[in-house]
């Protein structure tokens, strides 16, 4: 990862300047003599891809002590659910790197020892349902219990600052994939959501945040004249962002979400689904922003490995437009209409919940199961009302958070 290894005649046309490129141009007094940690994996680059940890390194010589690395590792080598990291070390700069998908995912006492900040350089997601901002939260509380203050890079939510969808999380269905009610898309960056729940939570840690320029909250990725470097596995494009707040329900379910394609969460399906039957009945409820196609998939690991399955595939064809979770509860909704006996709800454990149903902590509520599970068809308006939330009290809740 060190700039001997990064491709330094990229120039950087972007037109929105993210918290690490203010970081190194304008060192932060938080960060003059100070010992750090980084939390970061690969996607933590700046507009000539160079890695964050060298970047640091070089504008902060001898400051760097310590990486940290959330789900997926340093280089996002790991699958999902449970699939742990290990602890490692980063040659390049002699540091070692500890894993916060381990045996761990909050810093240790001993992590922590001699550091007097830890830096966060994470490109999120905009979804409730991805384990970085949770391990976030847990640095928060580590790092307020130690006396270490935290300064977040912020970076743009790749589905902007402005739509958010439902449900808001229940709190009694919190887990490492929700761990403060916040809606699916909840319409705010990293550095917002650390603010929002240190302050909500009242945790006590000492926080900056590092601002972008140049990022409005109208904005999608395509807007912001950045590379996407995938920040997980099954994350490859940005196009699977705008799909994947609904389309991550189906991990609660025997359906393919796509795992193990080179789509994760565009296609959906499973052997025993017909496509044009499917999409049939699909078509009984409106998609905004997305076009929708009969396809066969063969995933090649995870769901139904090496097996054919019939299903869908989801184009977003007018991004402002799409609106992933009231499509994904349709999906729902149609194949267990279809297919009764063949779809299933998938038990625990997930995400290390050991007792509630996956579904249950995906969407935030049994009330999604609980629906489908009765024998009467959904209704468009039934959906509506499975996913409304309170919009105004999110928008008061988050007011003063909101950092553009």
């Amino acid at each position: 990862m060190n700039e001997s290894h990064s491709v330094g005649r990229i120039s950087n046309p972007t037109c929105v300047k993210i918290g690490l490129e203010h970081c190194l141009d304008e060192l932060p007094a938080i960060l003059c003599g100070a010992s750090f940690g980084l939390l970061m994996n690969q996607a933590s680059v700046d507009g000539c891809l160079r890695y964050a940890c060298d970047l640091l390194a070089a504008a902060y010589p001898g400051q760097l002590k310590v990486l940290f690395s959330p789900q997926h590792g340093l280089w996002g080598e790991e699958q999902a659910n449970m699939i742990e990291s290990a602890h490692g070390r980063y040659e390049p700069l002699g540091l070692p790197i500890y894993s916060l998908y381990s045996e761990t995912r909050r810093p240790t006492d001993e992590m922590l020892r001699g550091l007097d900040c830890l830096v966060v350089d994470l490109q999120d997601v905009g979804t409730r349902v991805y384990t970085f901002v949770w391990t976030v939260q847990q640095c928060l509380i580590a790092c307020a219990a130690a006396g270490v203050s935290v300064v977040i890079l912020d970076r743009p939510n790749p589905l902007g600052g402005q739509i958010v969808e439902g449900l808001m999380l229940d709190p009694e269905f919190r887990s490492f994939v929700g761990g403060w009610p916040t809606p699916l898309r909840h319409g705010l960056t990293l550095g917002e959501l650390a603010v929002l729940m240190n302050h909500e939570q009242q945790i006590g840690a000492t926080v900056e945040v590092v601002l972008m320029t140049g990022w409005r909250r109208d904005m999608l990725w395509a807007d912001t004249g950045r590379v996407w470097i995938w920040p997980s596995p099954n994350m490859p494009r940005v196009e699977t962002t705008l799909l994947y707040p609904g389309m991550v329900l189906l991990e609660g379910t025997n359906l393919s979400e796509g795992r193990g394609t080179t789509l994760p969460f565009e296609v959906a399906g499973a052997p025993w689904i017909d496509s044009e039957r499917l999409l049939g009945e699909l078509h009984r409820f409106n998609h905004p922003g997305l076009a929708l196609r009969p396809i066969r998939f063969v995933p090649t690991f995870e769901k139904w490995r090496g097996e054919r399955c019939g299903g869908v595939a989801f184009h977003a064809i007018d991004p402002f437009a799409v609106r992933s979770v009231a499509t994904a509860v349709a999906l729902l909704a149609a194949i267990r209409k279809l297919y009764p006996r063949e779809f299933v709800w998938l038990p625990p454990p997930y995400e290390y919940e050991t007792m509630k149903p996956p579904i249950d902590i995906l969407f935030g509520s049994p009330r999604l199961r609980e629906r489908l599970e009765d024998a009467l068809p959904i209704t468009p308006h039934e959906i509506g009302e499975l996913t409304a939330f309170d919009q105004a009290d999110w928008q008061r809740r988050t007011a003063s958070c909101r950092l553009y």
